[in-house]
């Protein structure tokens, strides 16, 4: 029983996780987009603030949600699961926190900026925030690469398939 919660808690978590990874990598293909002058870029940047401020949170929460409770699911399924599920886990807190604590200021400061005339550094916070989210994708695609291993090395042990000889009758197969 425990071992389909597993499955269906980490298979959720992996889910949730690959869509906010796919978001971030998606993102960073977009360079094009840091290439546009200021009053076409920042009313660009803060839609994308205004969406992602809706719908990161509760993604990227309930996602780590997941992930927390697949280690203690995973906890008695070896050290290697176990580890690649803590691993997952903290890879995604640093990821809340560096978008906390480093891109989210940053965005603060663009969604004051007038769209017709932004301020004379926009493109310097525009390329910190373009080098930072690199970090970030990178933290978040780890993350995601480090759960699918997860996955794949959890396999559930199957009963050994033998033969058990019983004297005075033929041998049989035992599943």
């Amino acid at each position: 029983m425990l071992g389909i919660l597993l499955q269906i808690v980490r298979t959720t978590g992996t889910l949730l996780l690959g869509l906010f990874a796919g978001g971030m990598f998606c993102l960073s293909l977009a360079s094009s987009v840091s290439e546009l002058p200021g009053p076409a870029y920042v009313p660009y940047w803060q839609a994308l603030n205004t969406d992602y401020v809706r719908a990161m949170p509760p993604l990227v929460l309930t996602c780590l949600a997941l992930l927390v409770l697949t280690c203690v699911l995973s906890y008695r399924r070896g050290w290697l699961v176990f580890g690649l599920g803590v691993s997952a886990t903290l890879l995604v807190a640093a990821t809340v926190v560096f978008t906390l604590t480093q891109l989210e200021p940053i965005n603060q400061v663009a969604d004051t900026w007038p769209v017709d005339q932004p301020p004379g550094d926009w493109a310097e916070l525009r390329d910190r925030w373009w080098r930072l989210h690199t970090v970030r994708t990178v933290l978040v695609t780890a993350a995601f690469a480090v759960i699918l291993m997860a996955q794949a090395v959890d396999r559930p042990r199957r009963a050994a398939v033998g033969r058990v000889d019983v004297p005075g009758r033929p041998a049989q197969a035992v599943v």
